[in-house]
């Protein structure tokens, strides 16, 4: 009796839009006014048809949803039958977390003299004297303001005691910590896996830490091998990972740790651990007096130092690419430790035609407030053939004044000292801007900007720019002269 209502009411509803569809409502839009029976009778039919569509709807869900339930079920059954178990939870993941659960901290930096925290990440205790380790990020406000900030560790069920910085590793994103209460306990500490013994591809890892400030928690992935075209070491991690997990430790299936991570941001590459070689200082390490800001610059200046010189030599020696422009020479460097990203864009409004290449460095130095340690090259090929030589020469010129060679605040670095020359490259005329910038908090460490462009054409050219991050004065003068030899006229085939 229900389905025959339903399909009565089903056809009462498609014949009365059928009705309404034609004169009534036609007059009574066109007279703004509609008979108050027919609204009445509508609303009445309409709200008895919808409660009873409703319920035959209803019906059929629930029908549905009970067939597909006992279908599923079956099928559950057949399967367990058939393999004698039911799946479970990832028991190595488990087994992982309650091995490492005792090693696991959260890192917490606060503001001297109050509980407020201004960042959070992880960490793992190394040694049972309670050295922990985590990455320099982490602790970076407490290494550079130490007047400003102190580290507070908390363990997996609660416990809390202050930190203090031993050792750091800028370069890698490394420091080394020491347990505030370590006279009065011994620590549970997490086995390295030994160097000897490489990860196979595809080899599960579990990354642990403190996620979002949630509490800690352990997330399955694979090694994937080291990521390519990358100057600092890392480990590409095939995992998810959130805010708060740097410096938790990833571990292998036996729950020994084979690296650090970086904050997720870095599409889950993670820093090449060199935890064991900071473990191997802790015999002489000590607390360090950090009366003032300087001492935590000092030490990170240091550690600092001795990458750019590295950076430079190798970029130097891997060479240009060749034919990169069927006119010039132009410096493009090779995908050693850089990728390269080009395109093209023309002009709709008979302008000049563009070419664009950019060549980036995926990884850098943490140096707190900023980051420091690498490479960029781009260049712009441009064809003004429609625009005539004046208007291309303005067009042109005014592109090569609006580059800017300020990268930080004023209280972090000086302002560009810059000079400007035009070169003479076997027949090439270039014109060549050479700016530096030395960084206040890390004396004897500055940026250098190269900026040329071509000349000897009336409407076509190229413009060109390098950037080095970080590097003493020496080490300055030998990159910018290294990329301004590479400009060279092609001969004509």
């Amino acid at each position: 009796m229900a389905i025959s209502r339903l399909r009565r009411c089903m056809a009462s509803s498609r014949q009365e839009r059928s009705i309404h569809s034609g004169a009534w409502p036609a007059t009574a839009h066109r007279d703004k006014r509609r008979p108050v029976e027919w609204i009445s009778m509508k609303s009445a039919r309409s709200r008895g048809c919808s409660r009873l569509v409703r319920a035959g709807v209803a019906s059929l869900a629930l029908a549905l949803s009970s067939a597909l339930s006992l279908g599923v079920q079956a099928q559950q059954s057949s399967t367990e039958a058939a393999d004698g178990a039911t799946p479970s939870l990832s028991l190595s993941a488990r087994k992982v977390y309650e091995q490492a659960r005792s090693q696991l901290v959260q890192i917490r930096t606060v503001l001297k003299g109050r509980a407020s925290q201004t960042s959070v990440g992880s960490g793992f205790f190394v040694t049972a004297d309670g050295h922990i380790v985590t990455n320099f990020h982490v602790v970076s406000q407490a290494a550079l303001k130490p007047e400003r900030h102190d580290l507070v560790y908390v363990t997996a069920d609660g416990r809390e005691a202050p930190a203090t910085i031993l050792q750091i590793d800028v370069r890698h994103d490394l420091a080394l910590l020491k347990a505030g209460d370590a006279a009065t306990r011994r620590f549970d500490a997490l086995p390295l896996r030994p160097a000897s013994r490489a990860l196979a591809q595809g080899e599960r890892i579990y990354s642990l830490g403190n996620p979002l400030d949630v509490g800690f928690a352990v997330m399955e992935g694979n090694y994937n091998g080291l990521v390519k075209r990358s100057f600092y070491p890392q480990i590409f991690f095939g995992g998810a990972l959130s805010g708060g997990m740097s410096g938790g430790p990833a571990l292998d299936q036996d729950g020994r740790d084979r690296r650090q991570r970086r904050a997720a941001c870095r599409r889950r590459a993670g820093e090449l651990s060199r935890a064991g070689e900071l473990c191997r200082r802790v015999a002489g390490a000590r607390p360090r007096q950090r009366t003032a800001e300087d001492a935590g610059l000092r030490r990170t200046r240091r550690a600092a130092a001795g990458a750019p010189a590295e950076l430079t030599d190798r970029f130097m020696a891997q060479g240009w690419k060749p034919d990169t422009h069927p006119r010039y020479r132009v410096p493009v460097p090779q995908d050693g430790f850089m990728r390269c990203w080009g395109g093209s864009e023309a002009s709709r409004t008979g302008g000049m035609d563009l070419e664009r290449s950019d060549c980036v460095m995926d990884t850098h130095i943490f140096a707190g407030e900023f980051n420091t340690g690498s490479i960029s090259v781009r260049h712009e090929s441009y064809d003004g053939s429609k625009l005539g030589a004046l208007r291309f020469a303005a067009q042109h010129g005014q592109s090569f004044r609006n580059e800017g060679f300020t990268r930080l605040r004023p209280d972090l670095q000086t302002r560009p000292q810059c000079r400007e020359n035009f070169i003479d490259r076997d027949g090439l005329t270039l014109r060549a801007v050479v700016c530096m910038r030395a960084y206040k908090k890390l004396p004897q460490l500055y940026d250098v900007s190269v900026l040329v462009a071509t000349l000897d054409q009336p409407a076509a050219g190229v413009q060109g720019r390098f950037d080095v991050q970080g590097v003493s004065f020496a080490n300055a003068q030998r990159p910018a002269g290294h990329y301004l030899q590479a400009y060279q006229k092609v001969a004509p085939r």
